[in-house]
């Protein structure tokens, strides 16, 4: 049988593995820095924001098995029967919507937000009958069977939920707590909870997913919280603290890490380190989308001539794959003004329109989505 349970938060390191952390924290958020600044001047920066938001939520879905790509939701995109897994990505996409309006305005990350966060994410989904909203009332395991035998983990038991969530709160929020475990000196580096941001979202992500507080979406939910204590945290000032693609592509070792800081003898080390090195190639990828998505939108604005086309153009930013329909109301405009725009960005070559298509013709930005995808 596979480790079972965890301890309390906060956590402990060697003293020597403190100091390689700190190492490479330090370059990771200069990257970070730079990206958040970019950011704030960008030309597309509400354009991108909504298609890293997009990405993500494929990604995150993915994590969990699912096939659905980044293309085919753009693709989909207003889809009147959408399928499962895109049902998944939309209520992750809404889930960390509603997450960062609420940490926008001032609200902790609390067990009550994390509930309400579920509720939206389970809605209409796979697994949907798995409780919405609420804590497990069971007990549950990871592993490859039905077996609980064969489980590589047991997360703690029902009864324990609520206590181990009110100590991952105030950990969250930064507020001491009566339930912190307490460290000698000569035991390590405690990672208390006025720790680094970075470390915090590294710490907060691994013991969610070990309480595995539901029955499903533990996985979605926590790496929502990873983007949301990001703004909270003042990491960055819009929601794109996005890890999930790179967690994606090395999934394996994902898994194989948080599993590292289970049990009675927690590697907090080895995960953190995971975790910040994966932070780092999320921000240097993220900056160079963003730069060259700008080149792009700089690029079309001097082939536009009337002001309609160069607000159709960065309009097609946050809606690569878009129609007349679908410009006209969002840009307030009358579909025979968006009709026309858009065949003029397609005579210009920056998007392309299937001319065989009669009805609903879509106008691809060809070019985004290269940078993108």
């Amino acid at each position: 049988m596979g480790k079972k349970g965890l301890a309390k938060l906060p956590i402990v390191v060697p003293n020597d593995k403190a100091l390689e952390i700190f190492r490479l924290l330090a370059e990771v958020n200069r990257t970070i820095g730079g990206m958040k600044s970019e950011f704030s001047h960008s030309i597309v920066k509400d354009a991108m924001v909504s298609m890293f938001s997009l990405n993500e939520s494929v990604q995150s879905t993915r994590i969990e098995g699912t096939q659905v790509t980044f293309t085919d939701m753009v693709e989909e995109r207003g889809s009147k029967n959408p399928s499962w897994e895109n049902i998944e990505v939309l209520n992750y996409q809404e889930a960390l919507k509603q997450g960062a309006s609420s940490i926008k305005t001032g609200y902790p990350i609390s067990t009550r937000l994390i509930k309400e966060l579920h509720r939206t994410l389970m809605e209409n989904a796979r697994g949907s009958n798995a409780s919405g909203g609420e804590f497990r009332k069971i007990q549950n395991f990871i592993g490859p069977s039905n077996r609980i035998e064969d489980a590589v983990y047991i997360p703690i038991a029902a009864n324990e939920i609520d206590e181990y969530m009110e100590n991952l709160d105030f950990y969250m929020n930064g507020v001491p707590h009566s339930s912190f475990r307490k460290f000698n000196k000569t035991d390590g580096f405690v990672f208390d909870e006025e720790c680094d941001p970075i470390i915090k979202a590294a710490v907060m992500h691994a013991q969610f997913e070990s309480i595995h507080p539901f029955l499903d979406g533990n996985g979605r939910l926590g790496r929502i919280l990873i983007a949301l204590i990001a703004i909270k945290e003042d990491l960055v000032d819009v929601p794109v603290f996005f890890v999930s693609e790179e967690l994606e592509k090395e999934r394996a070792r994902y898994y194989a890490m948080l599993n590292g800081v289970r049990g009675d003898n927690p590697d907090w080390y080895s995960w953190i380190k995971f975790f910040i090195t994966a932070c780092g190639r999320m921000a240097d990828s993220l900056l160079s989308k963003l730069k060259a998505a700008e080149d792009l939108g700089f690029k079309g604005l001097k082939l536009c001539t009337l002001e309609s086309e160069k607000n159709i153009w960065l309009y097609t930013f946050s809606d690569p794959y878009t129609t007349a329909a679908r410009v006209a109301e969002n840009l307030s405009m009358s579909p025979a003004t968006a009709r026309k725009g858009l065949s003029a960005l397609s005579d210009a070559g920056l998007l392309y329109a299937d001319e065989s298509t009669i009805r609903n013709r879509k106008y691809r930005n060809y070019d985004l989505m290269r940078i993108l995808d």
